[in-house]
């Protein structure tokens, strides 16, 4: 019998294995436009489970996080009951999460850009005036949302989150989100990629404000290649962009069942997620747990 899941996401799968363990596991699934597609893109489970073991490590001075082990080695036996693991698996602390989504934005684009094109403001606090689409912002800013259980989140001002957590706890979750946002984009720059924004779950755990789940994964930030960075244009990220081009390009409804991804698409999305952790890590993706040395890099059979 397979150990069955506690709580099945739009990508991850989390078990409680006990001693206050989880193993939070990233499947292949793929969404966009808030609906999950049939089909999968291969191995994108398993970069977004080794970026966030690569942020893990690069952060540790400032941003502590419940992440314990991605060896498949360490994890506990019932792991060998999940299908396909090994590489796609993170055995986590478990914590009490904050009830909000902790964004940090670099750059004004997303919604953030329609909010000032409209009204001058971001989360309500007015921007300096003249910047465009894609403007880099003269500091990162905070920007927290609520969490939704149904439909989208919707973005709170600090005092509105100050609310829902309590005044302290805002300004130490503003304080590590801003630092932790701060290290990674620096560091990525330096590989060549601008992290636009980024969205953090935080949680307690033994008392310590600590990040959890997926850390600066294209699944939770837009990373576009800095070479194609300007003010005044929204530059090709390294995510699911490909998947969301093609389906907007289908006159689909968004409402009903998502039409098939063409598998040129899917080789498309699977290069992007590949390219994108090797240029921040400087790693080989082929080095990673469970990867298949087989599939090249735009997801076809390798020679």
């Amino acid at each position: 019998m397979t150990l069955a899941p506690t709580y099945s996401g739009k990508v991850r799968d989390v078990y409680d294995v006990g001693g206050g363990l989880l193993l939070m596991v990233a499947s292949d699934r793929i969404s966009a436009f808030d609906r999950v597609f049939a089909e999968t893109v291969p191995d994108k489970g398993r970069v977004l489970t080794a970026m966030t073991e690569f942020w893990t490590e690069e952060l540790s001075d400032v941003a502590p996080t419940h992440l314990v082990t991605t060896d498949p080695a360490g994890m506990p036996s019932v792991a060998s009951e999940i299908p396909d693991h090994e590489g796609r698996a993170m055995l986590v602390r478990r914590a009490e999460m904050l009830p909000i989504e902790c964004i940090v934005r670099g750059y004004l684009t997303g919604s953030a850009w329609k909010e000032y094109r409209s009204s001058g403001t971001m989360h309500g606090s007015r921007l300096p005036e003249g910047l465009e689409e894609s403007s880099r912002l003269p500091d990162p800013v905070f920007t927290p949302s609520t969490k939704a259980v149904e439909g989208h989140d919707v973005n709170i001002s600090f005092e509105e989150a100050s609310d829902l957590v309590g005044e302290s706890l805002a300004e130490r979750a503003r304080e590590l989100s801003l630092a932790a946002y701060e290290r990674g984009a620096s560091r990525a720059l330096s590989r060549g990629i601008v992290i636009a924004d980024t969205k953090f779950e935080l949680g307690m755990v033994d008392g310590e404000l600590t990040v959890c789940d997926e850390i600066l994964t294209p699944d939770s930030s837009r990373f576009w290649p800095a070479d194609r960075w300007a003010p005044g244009s929204t530059p090709p990220s390294f995510d699911k962009q490909p998947v969301r081009d093609w389906a907007e390009s289908t006159g689909w409804d968004k409402e009903s069942d998502p039409p098939p991804i063409p598998a040129e698409v899917v080789r498309a999305t699977r290069s992007r997620y590949v390219a994108a952790y090797e240029m921040l890590s400087g790693r080989s993706f082929a080095d990673w747990w469970g990867v298949d040395r087989q599939v090249g890099p735009s997801g076809g059979s390798g020679s």
